[in-house]
């Protein structure tokens, strides 16, 4: 199961945590899933992963708006690993543009009601198929496919607000 830990961290940033949340959330989802190891069923670890992720995220959050709390954005230097085999440094330049794209995509995720947004992660950022991501949340294809178009939907609104804010500072979007 460690095989999917990239998985699990990726899905806890992208639902809302920040790096160190995520860092932190991912040890308690495999925490879980040592505990319940003989209930997991062969061939269906990452949907449990994914769904105990989504608790956990959802937790979490509920923590940070109870203590009033809001998640910071990432500093220049918290850059989220891809993975944590070793890679290659990027230059100053494109360490910039990625944390800058990091952060818009942050502010959009967050921005989307949670269906949406989850549905648009797996299938946008994880690549997972409209059937994998069915079956994933145990919801009807149909429904997958509407979150979808009307989280693509928002995502394009939401980007055209963005640039439009940073082409034209002051004014209302």
């Amino acid at each position: 199961m460690t095989a999917h830990f990239d998985f699990v961290w990726r899905s806890l940033r992208r639902l809302g945590l920040s790096p160190a949340d995520a860092d932190d959330g991912a040890q308690e989802v495999f925490v879980v899933a040592s505990r319940k190891l003989s209930a997991i069923v062969e061939d269906c670890e990452k949907r449990f992963l994914f769904a105990t992720a989504l608790r956990v995220a959802s937790t979490r959050r509920r923590g940070l708006r109870r203590r009033r709390e809001e998640p910071r954005p990432w500093l220049s230097g918290d850059e989220e690993p891809e993975s944590y085999a070793e890679r290659s440094e990027p230059g100053p330049e494109r360490l910039t543009e990625l944390s800058r794209a990091r952060r818009d995509l942050d502010e959009i995720l967050n921005g989307m009601k949670l269906e949406q947004r989850v549905v648009f992660v797996l299938y946008e950022l994880e690549e997972m198929t409209v059937p994998e991501i069915a079956s994933l949340l145990e919801v009807p294809i149909g429904t997958v496919s509407s979150r979808l178009r009307v989280a693509r939907e928002e995502f394009d609104i939401s980007l055209r607000r963005l640039r439009a804010r940073e082409q034209f500072p002051g004014a209302k979007t």
